[in-house]
């Protein structure tokens, strides 16, 4: 009998799954980018690459699992795919590098797809980006298998924001318990302010993070349970029937993307004392965006756009932003859509600027021609809905008028409208001095993961960073200091961190007079719960008196 073997972590985002453990760092060689490779050697990947799940497929079959076979044979078909291998090859004979010619191959062919209007087709572009990965790992020396068939529970040392975007963009999440999909993902490294705990919550995955890293070493491709609740992974569980315990209610809250529910007119959301609330939800993909509104948020109130791009050689082009970002806000025809800038910084750092001096918006506002891209993209994917674009960690109002510049000029080459322009009021000193930023930006939005961090001197990244430090009286008296400066200059304020969507921080929020929230696409029905519950008048005094005694404390 297999005795179970049991793997604790931080629980990061909420939930249970069940699945195969899939084991998604290639062994090895993982950190070498610039390993020699010629165009036999890049011909000899691809081609390993469509054997393998040709192999695959073909084993699949013989046990019976045709659905499950078709879908890896499109992988097979992609790898031998002249219109990727073809611009790979070409690149490496005039000299590029082996794996950044499949990368930039990889992403252009991955962009035309994804722009495609046609759902299932545009999905294609998540498979394209799988099997570059694989060749990469071939190139390397190394290999990861795909995903199993099935449901699936991803392990990797380090779980990628857009492992998670790939996997549920490409139609590999499912609700039924005979389907295929991503049913949750551990972590190593990280916490829960981690992006990729962001983006699990979005989509309503459970995940743990900071696990034992005896986890890397778990036996791939045997039953396990994922209990969020709890902190724990259970490999082997016995009985394995338990695996079966789950019904499909009470796995986590996912929504696969070709069977979403319909988007449903955004209702009206009230606290018990008749305070109307605007509630919006964070998204980086359709899944989420999709998942977002069937749950009756207004719109997004933060599209984070740097998660496909934290693996890319270069800075996006437009047109590499126009595939990301059309098949998103399509879906906010009429809505509320607020769009924030290239945010390349923390754990969102592409190779391409790892060495290069600045990061974050510094990079991109010395990048101009990057910048130009994304805002005319912006206006062209946004032109349906009721645009409005965030700059990320703000530290001076010339940034800001470096950015509007940028958008009035793309707006005028393509004869549209400026959105409204706000910030990001991410930064301690930003937000002290939040007085000194209101005449220059129509809105602000407070990012309590990185306020919240830097106030308390704790890594986002950090297993003990959590949503709830937000509550800290340093942490409120500094968004407070926000909302009174939004309210004397008239401009809107909004808070889009992940305290939003927390039980603790969001009566306190009401409390100090927000009235606009954006809370991962996952928890939208439950945060309008809680708002519903809430009265803003006792909240008031109970984030009076955090703020009274926190006063004392500072002094």
């Amino acid at each position: 009998m297999t005795v179970p073997s049991r793997y604790r972590g931080q629980p990061v985002s909420e939930g249970t799954g069940t699945g195969k453990i899939y084991l998604g760092d290639a062994p090895g060689q993982a950190g070498q980018d610039h390993v020699s490779s010629g165009e036999n050697e890049v011909r000899a990947a691809f081609a390993a690459v469509a054997r393998e799940r040709t192999a695959l497929a073909a084993r699949l079959r013989e046990r019976g699992e045709d659905l499950q076979a078709g879908i890896v044979d499109i992988g097979a078909l992609i790898a031998a795919d002249p219109a990727l291998t073809g611009p790979a090859i070409d690149a490496v004979r005039a000299g590029a590098d082996g794996i950044a010619a499949v990368r930039t191959a990889a992403e252009a062919q991955a962009a035309v797809l994804a722009a495609l209007p046609d759902p299932d087709l545009a999905q294609r572009a998540g498979d394209v980006r799988q099997v570059a990965a694989a060749v990469i790992d071939q190139l390397r020396g190394t290999s990861v298998p795909p995903p199993p068939a099935g449901r699936f529970i991803l392990v990797r040392r380090e779980v990628d924001p857009a492992d998670l975007i790939r996997l549920a963009d490409a139609g590999l999440a499912g609700e039924d318990p005979g389907g295929c999909g991503l049913a949750g993902a551990v972590s190593v490294a990280g916490g829960a302010s981690s992006h990729a705990a962001i983006v699990a919550r979005g989509l309503g995955l459970p995940m743990l993070a900071g696990a034992d890293p005896a986890v890397l070493a778990a036996s791939a491709g045997h039953d396990a349970i994922l209990d969020a609740a709890a902190g724990e992974l259970i490999v082997d569980p016995d009985p394995p029937t338990e695996v079966g315990r789950i019904a499909p209610g009470q796995q986590a809250g996912r929504i696969a993307p070709g069977r979403q529910a319909a988007a449903r007119p955004p209702r009206e959301v009230r606290t018990a004392d008749g305070e109307p609330v605007t509630l919006l939800c964070n998204v980086a993909s359709v899944a989420e965006t999709r998942l977002g509104l069937s749950g009756g948020a207004a719109g997004v109130g933060l599209l984070r756009t740097e998660i496909p791009y934290t693996s890319t050689p270069d800075w996006p082009s437009e047109a590499d932003h126009l595939a990301q970002l059309s098949p998103v806000l399509a879906l906010l025809e009429g809505r509320p859509a607020v769009v924030r800038l290239l945010d390349f910084s923390g754990d969102k750092v592409p190779p391409f600027l790892r060495d290069r001096g600045p990061q974050g918006l510094a990079a991109l506002l010395g990048a101009p021609e990057a910048l130009a891209d994304q805002v005319r993209a912006i206006l062209r994917a946004g032109a349906s809905a009721r645009l409005a674009v965030l700059v990320p960690m703000v530290t001076s109002v010339d940034e800001i008028s470096q950015v509007r510049a940028a958008l009035a000029k793309a707006a005028a080459q393509i004869g549209a409208e400026p959105p409204e322009l706000g910030i990001m009021v991410e930064v301690a000193a930003t937000a002290a001095a939040a007085a000194a930023f209101a005449d220059a930006v129509d809105f602000f939005s407070v990012g309590t993961n990185d306020l919240a961090s830097e106030v308390l001197g704790v890594d986002r990244a950090d297993p003990g960073s959590r949503p709830a430090l937000a509550a800290d009286p340093r942490v409120l008296t500094l968004i407070a200091n926000v909302v009174r400066a939004a309210g004397a200059a008239g401009v809107k304020v909004s808070v889009c961190g992940d305290a939003a969507a927390d039980p603790l921080v969001l009566p306190l929020l009401l409390g100090l007079g927000v009235r606009t929230v954006s809370v991962g696409a996952a928890r939208v029905p439950r945060v309008a719960g809680w708002i519903a519950a809430a009265d803003t008048a006792a909240a008031a005094r109970d984030t009076a008196e955090i703020l009274a005694a926190g006063e004392k404390v500072i002094r």
